[in-house]
């Protein structure tokens, strides 16, 4: 203790300079909005960096998980593909390059580096950035389910609002039938989620299937959600309704970033109707 005592006694100026050099460099920071994004970007930068490093040795022993992750969603796709080709009602054009004409969503194929679920407001950070496309607001998804929105990007890395953050508010329906709601969470269980402004019209069911709702120009319509755990119906109208993910939102990996290429118009069109 006293050679603590010692210690600042005898470098107590120094100390002193180091603590006004701080309070000097955060009150900076907080105050110019240029040194701030350039302290955002740095910050992510070397983050990003150490989280990659860090993934790359975790990555090692969860590779019998991701591969399972990818032979399941192989399997769903290549089910879908066998219902769509034998359908008697749907006419299959096979023209050249088809998806030039007729593709709405793109998907660029990102890993999660860094996963928070403990906290009221979590984020992701991904491996990918704006050398690779990305820009905020773009929907984060896997083949469980929805992840996240990104929020901010910078040249190798983006950070994800996630769907596990009091801010997060993602449109969903029931998928056996057209009514809508939000997606939001109470900050209690990891695993599960709420619904509100679900009609009182609306007529649920204990394991009913939430998919997205395909309201907003982020997410498509029909991305898995979860199944409905339970659910209070007082005052003629829905108090509670839970949902437990198909997502482990405790163990990401391998994930998918979706971008609306008819974003912009949708928004420029809705933007001059309500100016008009």
């Amino acid at each position: 203790m006293q050679q603590i005592i010692y210690f600042i006694r005898k470098f107590r100026y120094f100390l002193l300079f180091i603590i006004l050099e701080i309070f000097a460099f955060y009150f900076t920071i907080q105050h110019h909005t240029y040194h701030k994004s350039k302290f955002v970007n740095s910050a992510n930068f070397i983050t990003g960096g150490i989280y990659n490093k860090v993934n790359s040795i975790n990555e090692f022993f969860h590779l019998k998980h991701e591969n399972q992750l990818l032979i399941e969603e192989n399997t769903r796709l290549k089910n879908l593909l066998e219902r769509k080709l034998n359908s008697p009602n749907d006419k299959i054009f096979l023209i050249e390059d088809s998806t030039k004409y007729f593709q709405k969503y793109n998907y660029i194929l990102g890993k999660v580096i860094n996963n928070n679920f403990t906290k009221r407001d979590n984020y992701l950070t991904l491996d990918k950035g704006i050398k690779n496309g990305l820009k905020n607001d773009l929907g984060v998804v896997n083949s469980k389910g929805v992840i996240g929105v990104i929020k901010n990007v910078s040249t190798n890395y983006a950070t994800v609002l996630s769907i596990l953050n009091s801010n997060s508010k993602i449109n969903v329906r029931l998928k056996n039938s057209n009514h809508f709601g939000t997606l939001v969470w109470n900050g209690k269980d990891s695993q599960i989620l709420q619904i509100i402004d679900i009609p009182r019209q609306a007529i649920l069911k204990k394991g009913d299937t939430i998919i997205t709702g395909g309201k907003s120009a982020i997410f498509p319509e029909g991305i898995l959600v979860g199944v409905i755990k339970d659910f209070h119906f007082d005052n003629n109208q829905y108090q509670q309704i839970n949902v437990s993910l198909f997502n482990d939102m405790t163990s990401l990996g391998y994930i998918q970033i979706v971008k609306n290429l008819q974003k912009e118009e949708q928004y420029q069109l809705e933007q001059t109707t309500i100016n008009e």
